[in-house]
Order: C-alpha cells, then sequence, then structure tokens
C-alpha cells in the first residue's frame, strides 16, 4: 500500500473517469484545511452503481490517468487498494481493510455533493461511519451537502469550478477542446489510449 503507517490519511474515491482540476483542487485544498499527511485518490474497480447507468472505462485507464493527474503533487497520492481486490468496490471494504492494516491511522473520506447525498445507498454506511470522519467538498454559491443524523464530518469550502467529469466525456466524444480542464499529462494519457472517442452517455 502506498505511504506511512499513522497519522491522517484522506481517502478520495471515485471511478474518475475522466479525472479534471477540481478533483486535484478538492484533493489539495482538503489537505491543507485538514492538517492532512497524505491524500489518496482511490480509483474503483468496479463502480458498481455507476456501472448500472453507462459504460464505465476499463479501471486500468482510469488508474493511468489519476496517476498522471497527481504526478509530483506534494502529498498526494494514488491507492490500488480497490483495484487490487477486485469486484464491486465499496468504501466499507476500503475503511475496515485500511484500519486492520493500521489501527492508529485517522481516516477521512472526501465526499462531493453528489456523494453525499447518497451515502445512505452505499453498502453498509454504518460501518464507514464508525470508522472514517466524512469530509463534504463544497463550493460556494451551490447548496451545502448533507449526510444522515449521527455522522461526524468536517466542511471543507474549494473554489466554484464548474466541470464534471460527464461534461468532459461528452467535449471529447466530440473533438471538442478540454484544455485547462484537464491537465495536459491526462489529455495525454487519453490520446494515446483513445480514450472518450464516439457517443459517450
Amino acid at each position: 500500500m502506498t505511504g506511512t503507517r499513522g497519522g491522517r490519511l484522506g481517502l478520495f474515491g471515485g471511478t474518475f473517469d475522466p479525472p479534471h482540476v477540481g478533483h486535484l483542487v478538492a484533493a489539495v485544498w482538503s489537505r491543507a484545511a485538514l492538517s492532512l499527511d497524505e491524500i489518496w485518490f482511490v480509483v474503483a474497480h468496479e463502480p458498481w452503481q455507476k456501472a448500472r447507468t453507462r459504460p464505465v472505462t476499463p479501471a486500468q485507464d482510469r488508474l493511468a490517468m489519476v496517476q498522471a493527474l497527481v504526478a509530483g503533487v506534494a502529498g498526494v497520492e494514488v491507492s490500488t487498494i480497490e483495484l487490487d481486490r477486485g469486484g464491486p468496490s465499496f468504501t466499507a471494504d476500503t475503511v475496515s481493510e485500511l484500519r486492520a492494516v493500521d489501527p492508529g491511522r485517522e481516516l477521512f473520506v472526501l465526499l462531493g455533493a453528489d456523494a453525499a447525498a447518497n451515502v445512505a445507498t452505499w453498502e453498509r454506511p454504518d460501518e464507514v461511519r464508525r470508522q472514517a470522519t466524512m469530509v463534504l467538498i463544497e463550493r460556494p454559491g451551490l447548496p451545502g451537502s448533507r449526510l444522515p443524523d449521527g455522522w461526524a464530518f468536517e466542511r471543507v469550502e474549494i473554489p466554484r469550478l464548474d466541470i464534471s467529469s460527464t461534461e468532459l466525456r461528452a467535449r471529447l466524444s466530440t473533438g471538442r477542446p478540454v484544455d485547462g480542464l484537464v491537465p495536459a499529462a491526462v489529455s495525454s494519457v487519453i490520446e494515446a489510449r483513445g480514450l472518450y472517442r464516439g457517443p459517450q452517455v
């Protein structure tokens, strides 16, 4: 596994299809605001909720893009814990595995507004609640995120960057530019692997 033992670890899980500068800003700002020792981008092997609604880019391609996104960024790493485990990716499994390996580490799970709204639909959400602190990533001018009663959480406000992976897939499929929204290193991976060509959902 990535990183050292102990300390305060932020987990930023997701499909990252594709990853973009908004993801990176959320990670870097959260690390600073909460004095986290590290943040791990946890790439989902099988994002079971999204896989029901649209085709998902293969995990190894998404991993390569995230590796390009965070390369050289201090305190930010990529974890393959869910890829190594295989099967559907459940946050409960991830926090439980990390807690078993290092019981003294404080775990923080970063959530955007969409993820926060769906926490109740997660697999075994109470296990996550008991073992980690949620971090609600909020942007000015947008409604605040909410969690079910009884959840411990922190709030981090980041600049409002109106970027979504859905929009980026649509732009890339029609050859429109994504400069400034996706780092050049990520764009290079997309181009080299021929990703997001043709109609996207």
